[in-house]
């Protein structure tokens, strides 16, 4: 099995079902691809809910 890419400890294979991923129990490593893109929507200014209100 392959080293840590962070502390180079050795990594442990990790099953639940049918997922299966490798982690690193000294550092907390863990290879599990995430999306880092946030859901939230852009916040809007002061200046911007002013102009939209004055709008209508």
């Amino acid at each position: 099995m392959d080293d840590c890419p962070r502390c180079g400890s050795a990594l442990e294979r990790l099953e639940l079902g049918e997922v299966e991923t490798i982690a690193c129990g000294r550092c907390g490593f863990a290879d599990v691809p995430v999306d880092h893109e946030s859901d939230r929507p852009r916040l809007e200014s002061w200046r911007d809910a002013l102009e939209r209100f004055y709008e209508r």
